[in-house]
């Protein structure tokens, strides 16, 4: 908001962007230059006010507004990329459903229901990539375990002697069917090399590397590049950007988009420390604006749809009681959306003068959720398996057809 008060604005300023009218935050230089490939939807707001992560993770991701957030359970909804892992299936390698960084555990702040695949069943979860401790950005990153090759000859021996034993259990048991399903995907990763391919950055030039970034979000975004080529259908990246130099902090499970400020002991919002945009706007900024330079240039814009935004926003006015900082906000906040036909170079919805709440066309997550399946191709409701069990939609929401032209 440029023309509110400072303490509603921040100390940072606008900046002209390549689309006349657009502006954004002095922090996105390099996004200001590719704003034409990509459309700003300012009015994301939840459906009821969700104050923790837990909550709005749960329904920003799942659709579900309800508060379970303590555990998942099976006969949660399940997360979108597992929907789309049900309806989009990779010939390639193991993976449809992706996860780069891994949020789940205790403590969390991601949701537990990401974790599985709901009522649609394990073989529908996310392969979790990566942690703190072992990213792309690291000289020594290491496989995930589904791709370590061991001697093929005594795995195919191991292969029919578990498929004789199990061929009874895996026919008449739906858990087990379930479970052998998603062995046999396993399997497939561990002896075709197009998936173990995908995770060697160090086939990139070094100058493609850079303009990612090297650190951990810009690197999993081009992993994410990387995988996508490979056939993998569906892939979410952990916003974490790593920690501030000579600093600990903003690591998983934890995020580095926290940014309360003194109230919760995390610094100054508005420094360059961990917790602090002057570090992680402009990581973000290089990361982001090079994926999408690099899906245009190689032709995979216009049918890669990629999104980028929080759970939810920061309260309007900054908090002042130490370092400043802003809380939880759900009522109003942003996205990022671009490919798979979506106009680029446009602004979709308005906030009011503070930014408090949507002023004009608002966009729920159960909205985004029925775009992005719109967007992709994937059938809305069609989710149940031939239980005789009737499942609640995965989304109530619509497909916002102004984001599309």
């Amino acid at each position: 908001k440029p023309d509110a008060p400072s303490e509603i604005r921040g100390p940072y300023k606008p900046i002209r962007t390549k689309v006349p009218g657009m502006q954004l935050s002095e922090l996105h230089p390099k996004l200001a230059q590719v704003t034409d490939q990509f459309c700003l939807i300012r009015s994301m707001t939840h459906p009821r006010p969700i104050n923790n992560h837990f909550d709005a993770m749960h329904n920003l991701l799942s659709g579900q507004v309800v508060e379970r957030v303590r555990e998942g359970v099976p006969d949660d909804l399940p997360y979108i990329g597992s929907v789309v892992a049900k309806h989009l299936s990779n010939e390639r390698n193991l993976l449809t459903n992706a996860w780069l960084i891994k949020c789940v555990g205790a403590p969390v702040f991601c949701a537990p229901n990401i974790g599985s695949g709901g009522y649609l069943g394990s073989s529908y979860a996310p392969v979790f990539i990566g942690s703190a401790d072992n990213h792309p950005a690291m000289p020594k990153f290491k496989l995930p375990e589904i791709y370590e090759m061991g001697d093929p000859a005594r795995m195919q021996e191991r292969r029919k002697l578990l498929d004789a034993l199990e061929s009874d259990r895996l026919s008449h048991d739906a858990g087990g069917k379930d479970w052998g399903e998603l062995r046999e995907l396993a399997y497939d990763a561990m002896t075709r090399p197009e998936g173990r391919a995908a995770f060697d950055l160090k086939q990139e030039p070094v100058s493609v590397r850079e303009r990612y970034g090297m650190h951990p979000l810009g690197q999993n975004l081009l992993l994410a590049r990387r995988m996508v080529e490979a056939g993998v259908r569906f892939v979410t990246v952990n916003g974490w950007v790593g920690p501030a130099p000579g600093e600990a902090g903003g690591g998983p499970p934890s995020s580095s988009w926290d940014m309360h400020g003194g109230n919760m002991g995390m610094g100054n919002a508005f420094s360059t420390g961990s917790y602090g945009m002057g570090f992680c706007l402009p990581r973000l900024d290089q990361g982001l604006s090079a994926l999408l330079t690099d899906l245009k240039e190689r032709g995979m814009l216009n049918d890669t749809l990629v999104v980028a935004m929080g759970e939810f926003g920061r309260t309007p006015v900054i908090l002042t009681q130490g370092p400043p900082g802003r809380q939880h906000w759900p009522q109003c906040f942003s996205a990022i959306v671009a490919g798979c036909g979506i106009r680029g170079g446009a602004v979709y919805g308005e906030s009011d003068k503070t930014g408090s709440a949507p002023k004009s066309n608002p966009v729920t997550p159960q909205d985004l959720h029925a775009t992005i399946l719109h967007a992709l191709g994937v059938p809305l409701n069609d989710l149940g398996k031939n239980t005789g069990i009737i499942r609640p939609p995965f989304s109530s929401g619509k497909p916002v057809m102004g984001l599309f032209g």
